[in-house]
């Protein structure tokens, strides 16, 4: 029987271009809005790092009525087997699944809507090999999370429902998936215990944002302003590519939030 794919294994992506209104992006931290400028700069390397990486890139368009929407993981999730069409936790942000849609419909021959009336981000789901994590957030509740259990059902996709640490936006805001075995987490979502059937290397303190870090194929991209997490990581042995996030951190985001991926079986 062949072995599962690894979870870090893709060849497409789709990212959506940073708008204008991207300084007027949700955060919950305020720390001075971004520039459109320096949000532009940093997408356009991410975009070229996943090219780097061996992906197939699908750029859509910016979305002017949407300030967040070049967060493109939260309002849909994408496997090899198909998309999920979610249902996000902020107010603001639920009409972007619907501008997602026509594109995952044209890309996927199978596309699930979130049942019920919950709600669910997906930067609280982190896919591993074993299993899909749906953390509880502010921005997904239970009813959301149980809601995606059913369509990852119809995958044939294992998935259990996890907690987010208090105060904290997403659980991928404090972990990513280094390797089938490993996760790369701060110290007080580790505590939690979710992680126990995984090896863990945990964050230096005072540099927990390098947590939403991101494996694609062979590279992990990390964010540049965090030099202790790039030296322990490079030290572990992984193929480290820094990206600057210092504009895109403003908003409360990170590496994952900015690119839906998957294995595609029809390239």
């Amino acid at each position: 029987m062949p072995q599962p794919r690894p979870a870090y294994e893709f060849n497409s992506i789709i990212v959506r271009k940073p708008s204008q209104s991207v300084v007027n992006g949700l955060r919950a931290d305020d720390r001075g809005n971004p520039t459109y400028e320096g949000v532009a700069a940093e997408h356009d390397a991410y975009v070229t790092a996943m090219r780097d990486a061996g992906v197939k890139v699908t750029v859509l368009p910016a979305l002017e009525a949407f300030p967040d929407s070049i967060f493109i993981e939260d309002p849909a999730l994408v496997f090899t087997e198909g998309a999920i069409l979610l249902r996000p936790g902020a107010a603001t942000r639920v009409e972007e699944t619907a501008e997602i849609e026509p594109t995952l419909r044209e890309m996927f021959e199978t596309v699930l809507d979130l049942p019920g009336t919950g709600y669910a981000d997906g930067g609280d789901v982190l896919t591993t090999r074993e299993s899909v994590m749906i953390g509880l957030s502010a921005r997904t509740d239970k009813t959301g999370a149980q809601a995606l259990q059913a369509c990852l059902d119809k995958f044939d996709r294992k998935s259990e429902i996890v907690a987010t640490p208090e105060g904290v936006l997403h659980f991928k805001t404090d972990c990513s998936l280094l390797d089938d075995e490993t996760v790369l987490s701060t110290g007080r979502l580790a505590r939690s215990g979710v992680f126990k059937k995984f090896k863990q290397i945990i964050i230096p303190e005072g540099e927990e944002p390098a947590a939403n870090a991101l494996r694609v194929n062979d590279v992990v991209m990390v964010g540049s302003d965090f030099p202790r997490t790039i030296e322990m990581l490079d030290k572990a042995g992984y193929k480290v590519v820094p990206l600057k996030t210092t504009e895109i951190g403003k908003i409360d985001a990170g590496l994952s939030c900015m690119s839906l991926r998957w294995f595609s079986d029809r390239i």
